[in-house]
């Protein structure tokens, strides 16, 4: 029984990897920054979460980093992502896939720069308890 659970959520992960391939709140997130959690599991020490967060047009995540990747779909929106030297490290458009890598040293923020409101959907790989973001300071960016 095991087993078949453990290959259940490890094809579960896998396929949501394909479809989703990112962002959570952080630093501090902007006014109306909003997060669902759609569903969790926990197998072997690793905490398996799909959030849908939406972020209205002129706000950000906040600066942050995750302890673990994370795997995200534009639903609706645009979503412009930056790292910790101040560039842009992609823009993801409704139907794109953004992948995040795990550690202090992928400090990111995620920008609404558009008019309408963003909608992503995340599935976050994370060490059993840890949360969904670490706080960042801005890294001297003229953007929060």
């Amino acid at each position: 029984m095991r087993f078949a659970l453990r290959t259940a959520v490890t094809g579960a992960v896998t396929a949501a990897a394909v479809l989703l391939c990112g962002p959570a709140g952080a630093t501090p997130a902007g006014p109306g920054v909003t997060a669902r959690i759609i569903s969790r599991t926990t197998v072997d020490g690793t905490d398996y979460t799909l959030r849908e967060i939406t972020i209205p047009p002129g706000q950000s995540t906040g600066w942050h980093y995750h302890d673990g990747p994370l795997y995200g779909y534009v639903k609706q929106g645009t979503l412009s992502h930056f790292d910790s030297d101040c560039a842009s490290d992609g823009v993801y458009r409704t139907g794109s896939t953004i992948q995040e890598p795990s550690g202090a040293d992928h400090v990111h923020i995620g920008r609404n720069l558009g008019d309408t409101a963003l909608v992503l959907d995340v599935l976050y790989v994370l060490p059993h308890g840890a949360p969904f973001s670490e706080d960042a300071a801005n890294p001297g960016c003229p953007f929060q």
